[in-house]
């Protein structure tokens, strides 16, 4: 299928040829009875990936994190989350609606969370008032640019949080990229926390759903909220069979995403010095200041997608994000206009002023 360069998410890939077929041959039953065979499938290989016990099929990464919450957390009591995190950001009224849940947030640098950031954050309130009922974690980092957040710093964080008494959520939507990346395997992030959620529908590449995962008590109560909040669906193996290829054959070909990334990045920081660091590109996200350029960012971004490449805007920094959908010549094509809008608005001078901003 012809068109633009869509740089906006790794979310806007399209289901394989493979994965029309899988889902057209679905066997199927009834989900809200537990009796959709594929779903199940689905659900025991999500929790084999993780090394958890049970696992639930959710439409939506933003759907399990708020099960997810409301599960772990106590209305009224607090998620000690960095500042960017999704659950904080984009989902922090959904939270409050669904919930009743509040957030203390951490601040660190390329929001990377630390040991000693959590062991402070976890310290009681001495009045008993502010009570910390979660820590949640977000590997990779979207806002972060797509970092990766390490094994052994995990390791670090669930010690003081068990010293704590504190449960560990782990919002993995890219958690294979992470895997990847890092040459940590998913089960070893996995065992560093009480729950995760990842995404079947970004850098794996199925059209719908991302999965809860956890110990078998969790997943009972993940199940009972799943249809309080209206997510019981019905013949969801249609869907499921998709999500079964994209657990199989995705994570094996999330190297090309990186390194289109890192390429990408090159040869943007080629045209316009000072516009991202390729250095600090680790997965399939790339961040680029439209300052490089003297203009806003959303001015870029229209000016972009008059050149056929889109993108996105996400912290006052361009977001581009590769997946399946993108070749290599869409990066070339995807640098080429960026290197024609570069040169027609000419890039400022950043070293005429040494005033801090």
């Amino acid at each position: 299928m012809s068109g633009p360069v869509d740089l906006r998410s790794d979310t806007v890939t399209r289901p394989t040829a493979a994965m029309r077929r899988a889902m057209a041959e679905a066997e199927v039953g009834d989900d809200w009875y537990g009796d959709d065979p594929t779903v199940n499938l689905l659900e025991e290989r999500c929790a084999e990936a993780t090394g958890k016990e049970a696992a639930v099929y959710l439409a939506t990464g933003t759907m399990a994190n708020q099960i997810a919450l409301h599960v772990l957390v106590r209305s009224g009591h607090l998620v000690v989350a960095e500042a960017h995190a999704h659950v904080a950001t984009t989902e922090v009224t959904s939270s409050a609606v669904l919930s009743g849940v509040a957030f203390a947030r951490l601040t660190p640098r390329r929001s990377m969370v630390t040991a000693a950031a959590v062991e402070a954050a976890l310290k009681p309130d001495p009045y008993g008032v502010e009570v910390v009922d979660l820590l949640a974690l977000e590997n990779t980092h979207g806002h972060g640019g797509g970092t990766v957040l390490p094994i052994g710093e995990m390791r670090a964080i669930r010690k003081a949080a068990l010293s704590a008494g504190v449960p560990v959520y782990l919002d993995g939507a890219r958690i294979f990229n992470a895997s990847v990346a890092s040459g940590t395997s998913v089960t070893e992030f996995a065992a560093e926390v009480d729950a995760l959620m990842f995404s079947l529908s970004k850098g794996l590449g199925a059209p719908i759903g991302s999965v809860l995962c956890g110990s078998a008590s969790f997943v009972r109560e993940a199940r009972r909220a799943k249809v309080l909040i209206g997510g019981a669906w019905r013949q969801a193996g249609v869907l499921a069979a998709a999500g079964l290829l994209a657990l199989a054959e995705g994570p094996q070909r999330l190297h090309e995403d990186h390194a289109n990334a890192r390429r990408l990045a090159e040869g943007i920081a080629e045209a316009t010095p000072g516009a991202v660091d390729p250095g600090e590109v680790e997965t399939n996200m790339v961040f680029v200041s439209a300052e490089a350029l003297g203009r806003e960012p959303w001015e870029i971004v229209g000016r972009l997608r008059e050149e056929g490449v889109l993108a996105n805007v996400l912290g006052e920094r361009i977001r581009l994000v590769t997946h399946r959908d993108v070749t290599s010549a869409d990066v070339d094509a995807a640098v080429a206009a960026w290197r024609r809008i570069a040169s027609d608005v000419g890039a400022p001078d950043l070293r005429a002023s040494s005033s801090p901003r």
